[in-house]
């Protein structure tokens, strides 16, 4: 039989106000002992007023979110089927014909639309307030540093297309002794390769100073070698690039701070200009995977936390259950890792986490409903 439509809104209001209490709890403990280490950084950094720390931590609360999240559902599902048990309002719905897993389908339903606004809805707002509370944090605690750290000088690998010469070709371009002042990026020495689609060598391009700037990058002293030719020297040369210095700047950045629709594009673009794409896809991915996690940590809170009080060893299943949480959470950010360094792939690290939550979920439900 169906489930009542009251009956069936009641658990799921029983179900959303846990939820949402517990994710606003947990958002607040986790603020505070963030908030606690950016005062602890606040003291070698004599700029940094409290009014400024405390702007960074509101800015911060979006990503926090959208971190806790799977969290929230799991202790506020396990709080709120616990009650439902103990006030023996499971076993009269189960009495009533009704089986666990249809008094479950509306608690599911939320946790996947609560994943899907995360990921469609908060995403784009944390990535815009994680990326301003990000450069003030660089401007005052971090001063000189920054998600592109080449004050002192660095090396800058690019690869991007260049159809100067033949169709399909690609340029190498190696930048040394890198400098970032203001909107400009300046290098004292540049090598260009330009390769055919072959990867066969067209021509070298060597230059004693670069300026990347208005998407050019702004060549002087150039000596131009090519196969059979003799080097021909050029007071100057512009090399027309797709890459600015914003972008630049977000391939160092964290993936945090590009929204998940934004992530697929900047992810083409990286590949494009011979960045590693590894981490940005990872993000996109695990905030693809957001809303399944949420429906397995759901699932995982009922599994452990609808034996009925009067069976006995409710406590211990409590206990189980959120064990059950945080080990996913560390398996999920052991996956993470191995994803990062590309031990194993982007898929598998951001997806795997999620479906072995639901199939544990799952066969504990059917152990439970179906004996």
């Amino acid at each position: 039989m169906r489930p009542p439509v009251t009956l069936s809104l009641y658990f799921g209001r029983q179900f959303a106000q846990a939820v949402l209490v517990m994710l606003f709890a947990l958002t607040a403990l986790v603020s505070l002992f963030d908030f606690l280490e950016l005062l602890r950084e606040s003291a070698t950094a004599p700029h940094a007023a409290f009014s400024t720390l405390l702007e960074i931590e509101l800015l911060r609360w979006p990503w926090i979110v959208l971190q806790i999240l799977p969290f929230a559902v799991l202790l506020g599902g396990i709080y709120a089927f616990w009650r439902l048990a103990r006030t023996s309002e499971l076993v009269v719905a189960r009495a009533a014909g009704i089986s666990a897993w249809q008094f479950l389908a509306v608690p599911v339903l939320l946790s996947v639309l609560l994943g899907v606004f995360g990921t469609a809805a908060i995403s784009p707002l944390s990535a815009m307030m994680y990326s301003h509370a990000e450069a003030l944090d660089n401007h005052y605690l971090k001063p000189g540093g920054g998600p592109l750290s080449l004050n002192d000088g660095g090396d800058l690998w690019v690869r991007q297309a260049d159809a100067g010469l033949v169709p399909g070709g690609v340029a190498v371009l190696h930048a040394a002794n890198v400098h970032l002042h203001g909107q400009r990026l300046q290098a004292a020495r540049v090598t260009i390769l330009r390769l055919d689609g072959q990867n066969d060598l067209l021509a070298r391009i060597e230059a004693g100073q670069a300026v990347l700037e208005n998407g050019d990058w702004q060549l002087s002293d150039v000596n131009v070698l090519t196969p059979n030719n003799p080097p021909q020297h050029e007071g100057s040369l512009d090399f027309p690039t797709d890459l600015t210095v914003h972008r630049v700047q977000e391939s160092f950045a964290s993936p945090n701070a590009l929204s998940f629709w934004a992530l697929p594009s900047f992810i083409s673009l990286l590949k494009h200009s011979g960045f590693s794409p590894t981490r940005h896809e990872l993000a996109f991915q695990a905030l693809a995977a957001l809303p399944l996690l949420c429906a397995t940590m759901a699932l995982v809170a009922a599994g452990f936390s609808m034996r009925p009080s009067r069976r006995g060893g409710a406590t211990p299943m409590l206990i189980f259950g959120v064990a059950s949480g945080f080990a996913l959470f560390m398996i999920s950010e052991i996956a993470n890792q191995f994803g990062t360094s590309g031990a194993i792939p982007v898929m598998l690290a951001a997806w795997a986490p999620a479906l072995a939550g639901l199939f544990l979920a799952l066969a504990l439900l059917l152990h439970l409903e179906d004996g």
